[in-house]
Formats: C-alpha cells, sequence, structure tokens
C-alpha cells in the first residue's frame, strides 16, 4: 500500500518544543473538522526533537488534513527557511 507520509527536518537554531506544540495544535484543529475520535483512530504522526524531524501521515483524509495545518502553521510562525518538508519513502507510524 502507498502512503503518503510527510517528512519535516528543521534547522538548527528551531526552537523543537515550538515545533512540538505546533503538531499538536494542527492535530486539535484537525479534531475541529473531523472529531476527536477520527482523530484518534486515524491520525498518525510523531515529533523527534533529538533528531529535529517529525512526521505525519497523510494516507487518511485526517492525516492529510493534519499534515496541510501543520505546513501552514510552521510557515506562520517559524518561517518557510527553518524547515524542509519531503514526501517520505513507504514507512509506518505507530
Amino acid at each position: 500500500m502507498n502512503r503518503s507520509t510527510y517528512d519535516y527536518q528543521f534547522e538548527a537554531e528551531t526552537d523543537m518544543s515550538q515545533v512540538e506544540d505546533t503538531l499538536m495544535l494542527a492535530a486539535l484543529a484537525a479534531e475541529g473538522l473531523h472529531g476527536r475520535s477520527r482523530v484518534q483512530l486515524e491520525g498518525a504522526f510523531e515529533c523527534d526533537c533529538a533528531g529535529r524531524k517529525a512526521q505525519v501521515d497523510a494516507s487518511t483524509e485526517v492525516g492529510g488534513a493534519i499534515a496541510r495545518i501543520f505546513t501552514a502553521l510552521l510557515a506562520a510562525t517559524i518561517g518557510e527557511p527553518a524547515f524542509r518538508v519531503e514526501r517520505a519513502p513507504d514507512v509506518t507510524l505507530t
């Protein structure tokens, strides 16, 4: 199965606690669109502060919403030069 997972990489000077908070805010916003149960069932994402990276599984409608919201919030808060996002090879997030 082709999974649409997005890898986010962050510059060394980026505050990773802000990135983690932003990812949680994106998930909360997705709850407003899809409901808490769907986010819990279909949303898969993680933030690795030590590794300066995050991943969002966008293979579901909920995951796609989280990825789009997260990307928009990052661009608005830390700025586009502070991060890079790419489609990842096939992976499964738990």
